[in-house]
């Protein structure tokens, strides 16, 4: 009898073991179909403006953003970094991109979320014997006191020099980290990163500069003071001309439950390798 007593309890415990395990299971069934209800449930449109250079990154993070909530859009609208500000400041946008930090002047009821570093790669033709530049040679080329390549070991070849327009986060890194602020000569001023590398690409004698992220093989990139644009010495800070990916909010417009869950998404460890695919430095890891 005490046997069969044994037995049936061994049984009893048994089955309790089993249910818990199944409700365990069941709960975590229920999460994961909660949790893609919510993504399904989550719908509407998230409008950026702003910076060409972060067209990459935007890019990447808008396709696997919009894979996880099918009925949300994301749009792209590449007009610069001051105008990005301006749009969202005046209420034309939901999210400003900036590839630089807010200005004093236009931190007023604005918010800047860094959402991955940028290095500003110094570009010329691949043609160009130059491999390297200090930062005192680039801002002499800039602002004419050095005007021709055999100054800095290439041939003897008046340098064209190529940057961005008035406005550009590009720009203002750029001058910010070589000391060339409203100093700047350049034979021509582009609207685009793309732009410029088409440009640098199509002639023997320029120098540009564009972002890291979108850089390409039509083009070669400078060493500067023996660092080599890279996501290593962009986060060790060996490589010194960089610059933040930023994302602006405007304070006194409350984000829409998508816009918000794109700027979430954006800085969260989710998006690290889309930022790192896409060449820039994720600042979530």
């Amino acid at each position: 009898m005490k046997t069969l007593t044994a037995g049936v309890l061994a049984a009893v415990m048994l089955a309790g073991c089993g249910s818990s395990s199944s409700s365990a299971a069941a709960t975590s069934a229920a999460a994961e179909t909660s949790a893609a209800a919510a993504d399904a449930d989550l719908s509407g449109t998230v409008s950026t403006d702003g910076s060409t250079s972060m067209e990459k990154v935007i890019g990447a993070l808008s396709e696997a953003f919009q894979e996880k909530y099918p009925n949300v859009t994301v749009t792209y609208n590449p007009t610069g970094s001051g105008s990005g500000i301006t749009a969202v400041t005046e209420g034309n946008c939901d999210i400003g991109l900036a590839s630089r930090n807010l200005k004093d002047e236009e931190k007023n009821g604005l918010t800047s979320t860094t959402v991955a570093i940028d290095g500003i790669a110094m570009i010329v033709n691949t043609a160009n014997e130059v491999s390297d530049l200090s930062l005192d040679q680039i801002a002499k080329i800039y602002t004419g006191e050095i005007t021709n390549w055999k100054d800095v070991g290439g041939a003897d070849q008046e340098i064209v020099v190529i940057g961005r327009e008035a406005g550009s986060g590009t720009r203002d890194g750029f001058e910010s980290i070589t000391g060339t602020s409203d100093k700047c000569q350049m034979d021509q001023e582009l609207t685009s990163t793309g732009a410029v590398i088409q440009a640098v690409g199509a002639n023997e004698a320029a120098i540009g500069y564009a972002s890291l992220a979108a850089v390409d093989d039509t083009i070669k990139t400078l060493t500067v003071e023996g660092a080599a644009p890279s996501e290593e010495t962009v986060l060790d800070g060996t490589y010194k001309i960089q610059r933040n990916f930023n994302m602006i909010t405007n304070d006194s417009k409350e984000l829409s439950p998508a816009a918000q869950a794109f700027l979430d998404f954006a800085t969260s460890l989710e998006a690290a390798s889309l930022i790192e695919a896409a060449g820039a430095v994720p600042v979530s890891k």
